[in-house]
């Protein structure tokens, strides 16, 4: 069995405050993370194996972007997203 027949799969965007490294000021930004969600319970095609994998697999998040565009109209330069994880476990 393969990981993502572990989990649900969902796009999700979330608000985050962003500060421009070029105007320096903060914004909202909406940032998009694919969310994944572990199964209620495993399939029954699964060994002993895939049932110790899925015991130890947690929900988690992974930020999908990178790259967002200033919203000050007379800066409107693009930047790196820092300051935020790239991936976050769910409890």
């Amino acid at each position: 069995m393969e990981e993502r027949d572990f989990f649900n799969e969902r796009a999700e965007t979330r608000d985050h405050t962003l500060t421009c490294p070029h105007c320096g000021q903060a914004q909202e930004y909406q940032l998009n993370w694919l969310v994944r969600r572990k199964k209620p319970a495993l399939q029954g095609r699964a060994d002993e194996r895939d049932r110790a994998r899925f015991a130890k697999a947690q929900s988690y998040m992974v930020l999908r972007d990178d790259l967002v565009g200033c919203k000050n109209i007379r800066c409107r330069k693009r930047f790196e997203v820092t300051g935020i994880k790239t991936m976050a476990f769910l409890d």
